[in-house]
């Protein structure tokens, strides 16, 4: 669990909210008296019975801990619930996620004006380049948060961060195909593409978006929206802990992210458009530990790709994501400027193709 920043709001009403992922709104209003909890004012579109516990909720939260962390403010929570009381698109950890957030000043969705980067086609490592490069440029306040699509200019495996290459690649099999190896500056696990094949998308924000929630938490919060564009579309999908989006019939993708210390959070999400399968299974190494807990026999049945299940172009299916966003939020265009794109190159360079950094975990 990430520890709370307590921004100092002694004396004065901080408001936080926090969207349950698949459920509903919690609002939080209150104040910091010495460093604890005062005027806890809870709210929101969720359902709760009785109508009393709304305010069991809010004396069990005031005189807590500014700094009280998620399992301490839920635990409180708890315990001043009276018997039988029902929470119904929200729960006690979902309210300690408002409050925190709160007590940490977070920024929401609305609060930025987003950009949109949807280039032509790019060189795997250019995308590992363009992906450090955007993040700073939030982080430093130069560039807008933003969302960014990818296009691929040649099939790639791309490992996390911290995977080895020769546990995570048959590079034999990788040489045999054409597929380039290249390590990102996320964690997680490696990611097979073509290009056509998939759907892959970043985004750029303050790490003021993800204040007051893990790492875990955020997954959840910053894929929200894709997931009710998928529904939309007519898929049953949900978030399976920790970084994937799944649905009826398979994986359709997989979430990383990095907090950076210049003060941007990068996640990104690759979602299995078509596939093709045994060039997959001859180019990655899946092992029977990484299979053990999601109850299929192989990596090639783990996956069902979002041109099976919604009949539609790769081109609609990432003009609907963009247009579900732009509603939620807004977004206008934003292009890679030229300085952005010259920096990613000298990164190429200098960090992404050099062998070190691939071989970084041999």
């Amino acid at each position: 669990m990430l520890s709370v920043v307590v921004v100092d709001v002694a004396g004065c009403a901080v408001h936080g909210e926090y969207k349950v992922p698949g459920g509903k709104l919690v609002v939080v209003d209150l104040d910091v008296v010495d460093g604890r909890l005062s005027g806890v004012r809870v709210s929101g579109d969720f359902f709760l019975e009785p109508d009393e516990a709304l305010e069991a909720i809010n004396g069990a939260l005031t005189g807590a801990p500014a700094d009280a962390d998620g399992e301490e403010l839920a635990a409180r929570i708890h315990s001043g619930l009276p018997e039988g009381a029902r929470l119904v698109g929200f729960d006690a950890a979902a309210v300690a996620v408002a409050v925190r957030r709160a007590v940490s000043k977070a920024s929401g969705w609305s609060d930025h004006e987003w950009l949109l980067v949807h280039d032509g086609p790019q060189t795997p490592l250019m995308h590992m380049a363009l992906d450090q490069v955007l993040a700073e440029e939030v982080g430093a306040g130069r560039r807008a948060p933003t969302l960014r699509f990818w296009e691929w200019a040649a099939p790639s495996v791309i490992i996390g961060s911290f995977q080895s290459v020769r546990n995570e690649v048959d590079m034999e099999g990788a040489r045999r195909h054409g597929i380039e190896v290249v390590r990102r500056i996320t964690g997680g696990g490696a990611m097979f593409v073509e290009p056509g094949n998939t759907v892959t998308y970043s985004v750029y924000a303050p790490v003021s978006l993800v204040a007051g929630m893990s790492f875990a938490e955020s997954y959840a919060f910053l894929d929200d929206w894709v997931l009710g564009v998928l529904r939309e579309l007519g898929l049953n999908v949900w978030y399976q802990p920790l970084n994937d989006i799944a649905s009826d019939a398979g994986k359709i993708g997989g979430a990383a992210q990095k907090r950076l210390a210049s003060g941007a959070v990068l996640h990104h999400v690759t979602m299995s458009y078509s596939i093709d399968a045994d060039k997959m299974g001859e180019v990655l190494r899946v092992g029977k530990e990484k299979l053990s807990d999601k109850g299929v026999a192989s990596a090639k049945k783990r996956v069902d790709p979002l041109a099976r299940q919604t009949g539609l172009a790769r081109e609609v299916v990432i003009e609907r994501l963009i247009a579900g966003f732009r509603a939620r939020f807004g977004l206008v265009a934003g292009p890679v400027t030229d300085a952005e794109r010259a920096r990613a190159r000298e990164l190429v360079e200098s960090k992404f193709a050099t062998r070190e950094w691939l071989m970084r975990v041999p």
